[in-house]
């Protein structure tokens, strides 16, 4: 047994111990590192439970590729305490469900259940945080399940496939280049070892943040947190080196010809994110634009060029303001049956130059606006989404508090301010251009990717 590290609530004062703030949540952290966030929703009897890891596909590098996708997928192969897949056996007889996901700036692991199973959710999370068995055995079957899912889900997914190529195109020297499941044949390289040294630089208290949402009392989460993950020791985590992308200089463009029935092309500008940006209202500006264009059935892609021209089967706009590291703004389309995708290109561009020359409308403005809130505040509505805006803020780095301004400077982006941001980023210098060419679907023709400059359109 580890000595016990938590923090002491009779010798500590107050102020050390927590940080309530207007959005019901409260702030603990432990002696050994571990971030605690608990938020009270007592609308039902339920609770859900995350922990949130700081690392990603995005902490990997070169003939690494993959180790973190694996190592969720290990998590639950065995601990010194359970069996291979016990836990999620448990989870389930207490009526709860349970998995994980892996991002470029995280991996989590989430469980819902009635609120008095609680402490089984966090007995179990701690038990794997550091008495992980990483069985050779099971290591290698594994890693093959993560094979056969990379086939299914990208390199059999013709537009999955040219997204990859695409990312991989549009960033150079940022780790975002790598896709999160990892390259083949790193997948295929890599050894438990490298497994086991992963897990053991990352997998610590003092790297993980732990949420709690539902129908709970924050201190008495203090207190089961205190119980099963006081104890735990923290690890050395590698250290990040700065991982900025070097500069675009020049539209790129990729070519990927691939068995599909459809062409489809996606557009990527260089945007900056919350924590990188330099004005702090650029990326809600560039928030409201990507709902401008697809913000539903009435935004200027769907009415324009779906509905309008009729030129585009499905086309939209994305883009995450909350990223560890420098984005892109991106717009995909499959153009319609009789037009190219070239010509869905042009039309693009058009759209984007109206939004460079002129001021979007008040009335469209509010629209846009009221869209986006209501769309936050629903996500709102559901504990797990709540949970989810918490972690991801804490583990890119961000003040998880910014989940309460979200509205607030969505409200205050001005139609100049969005005309800005089009100017200054929505630029050829700062754009990749990923084409999916479509084969013949009888596997006669093997895909392939090129590279290149711009060519005529």
């Amino acid at each position: 047994m580890q000595k016990l590290c938590s923090l002491s609530i009779l010798m500590l004062p107050l102020w050390l111990l927590s940080t309530p703030v207007s959005a019901n949540v409260t702030e603990y952290k432990l002696d050994n590192g571990l971030k605690i966030l608990v938020k009270e929703d007592h609308r039902a009897p339920v609770v859900v439970s995350q922990i949130w890891y700081k690392v990603g596909s995005s902490y990997e590098h070169n003939g690494a590729t993959g180790l973190s996708h694996v190592m969720e997928h290990m998590m639950f192969k065995g601990t010194k305490n359970h069996g291979p897949n016990e836990f999620s056996r448990i989870i389930s007889e207490n009526g709860g469900k349970e998995n994980a996901f892996t991002g470029q700036d995280y991996t989590a692991y989430f469980q819902q259940l009635e609120k008095s199973r609680l402490p089984i959710a966090l007995e179990l999370e701690a038990d794997r945080m550091r008495n992980l068995l990483l069985n050779p055995d099971e290591f290698s079957k594994e890693v093959k399940v993560v094979m056969e899912e990379r086939r299914m889900r990208t390199e059999d997914k013709p537009t999955s496939l040219t997204f990859e190529r695409f990312a991989a195109a549009a960033y150079v020297n940022s780790p975002y280049h790598h896709p999160v499941i990892g390259w083949m044949e790193d997948l295929e390289a890599m050894t438990v070892q490298d497994l086991q040294n992963w897990y053991n630089a990352f997998y610590g208290p003092n790297n993980a943040t732990l949420v709690i949402v539902g129908d709970v009392e924050p201190k008495d989460v203090l207190k089961l947190a205190q119980k099963y993950f006081g104890p735990l020791p923290n690890v050395s985590v590698p250290e990040v080196k700065p991982q900025r992308e070097i500069e675009h200089k020049g539209v790129r463009r990729v070519m990927v010809k691939a068995p599909a029935e459809l062409p489809h092309i996606i557009m990527g500008y260089k945007v900056p994110v919350v924590k990188t940006a330099q004005d702090a209202w650029e990326p809600y500006a560039l928030d409201v634009l990507a709902s401008i264009l697809d913000g539903g059935n009435s935004a200027r892609f769907a009415r324009n060029l779906v509905r309008g021209q009729e030129i585009a089967s499905g086309i939209g706009a994305s883009y995450d303001p909350y990223a560890r590291l420098g984005e892109l703004f991106i717009v995909n389309g499959t153009p319609s049956q009789g037009h190219s995708v070239s010509l869905l290109e042009q039309a693009i561009y058009a759209q984007l130059e109206d939004l460079k020359k002129t001021e979007v409308s008040p009335a469209e403005l509010e629209r846009v606006k009221a869209q986006v809130v209501a769309s936050k505040v629903y996500e709102r509505d559901s504990v797990f989404y709540q949970a989810m805006q918490l972690g991801e803020l804490e583990t890119v780095g961000l003040d998880w508090k910014l989940m309460d301004d979200y509205v607030d400077k969505i409200k205050a982006i001005t139609a100049q301010q969005i005309l800005q941001v089009a100017r200054k980023y929505l630029v050829e210098d700062q754009l990749t251009i990923a084409e999916l060419d479509p084969q013949p679907l009888n596997g006669a023709s093997n895909m392939k990717t090129s590279i290149g400059g711009r060519h005529g359109n």
